[in-house]
């Protein structure tokens, strides 16, 4: 994001391209999507709830926004800040790495088109690498740290055994050190930063750091992916 240099961009560029920028994922490389979450909510009953809500931080928001964006059974996205105080709250201090926020998107969903546990599989297959601590890829400090912030006891529960089903399964090479903890508040990001990577497209950074993500869910999770702006 604006904490790197356009030399850094550019050097991150020309290493996407030798290595095609299509398999790179923030900073690590997938080739598989991973299995469903054993433990999810239950079919019954969602006809019911019209939307749900989840917020999840996984490094820079406009990768995750734009990511969340392109799955079947999201309704609406914002980009934002949560895990400090309404006074810190922007982007300016958020920068500084001392105010606890994690750039966070919030994802409306119907839940009765997709589970949240499957979101969670995306979020841990493409979206995000849940190995690397305050950090993602070439954006360092704890603003960019993997969090989940569950929104219902059911979330929280879906979370924790879905983390504990892939590390028990070493899905990673590394152990997960995504947070899991209650959303008390989420504030909307400046109006800059929603739809950035929608509204930026040729920038170096999300070319190299975002777009890769988009293709992997496209390649992942087919049966998911949609056009964004299509319901």
């Amino acid at each position: 994001m604006a904490k790197i240099s356009a030399a850094v961009l550019g050097v991150l560029f020309v290493v996407a391209v030798a290595m095609g920028v299509r398999s790179m994922v923030s900073g690590q490389v997938r080739t598989e999507k991973l299995p469903a979450p054993g433990v999810d909510e239950p079919a019954s009953g969602l006809v019911q709830r019209h939307s749900e809500t989840a917020v999840f931080a996984g490094g820079c928001f406009w990768g995750v926004q734009t990511t969340f964006q392109r799955i079947k059974g999201v309704e609406k996205t914002w980009a934002g800040y949560s895990g400090g105080a309404k006074e810190t709250a922007n982007y300016g201090a958020v920068s500084s790495e001392t105010t606890g926020h994690a750039e966070s998107v919030k994802v409306v969903f119907d839940p009765s088109k997709i589970s949240y546990g499957t979101l969670l599989r995306v979020f841990f297959s493409v979206v995000h690498d849940p190995t690397q601590l305050n950090r993602q890829g070439p954006d360092v400090g704890t603003s960019y740290r993997s969090v989940i912030f569950f929104t219902t006891p059911e979330q929280e529960k879906i979370a924790r055994a879905y983390i504990a089903q892939l590390d028990a399964a070493h899905a990673f090479p590394k152990k997960i050190v995504t947070e899991v903890v209650p959303l008390k508040a989420f504030y909307d990001a400046e109006d800059y930063h929603q739809d950035y990577a929608e509204k930026n497209p040729n920038n170096p950074y999300i070319q190299v750091c975002d777009i890769p993500k988009v293709h992997a869910l496209q390649a992942q999770f087919p049966e998911l992916f949609q056009e964004h702006g299509k319901k």
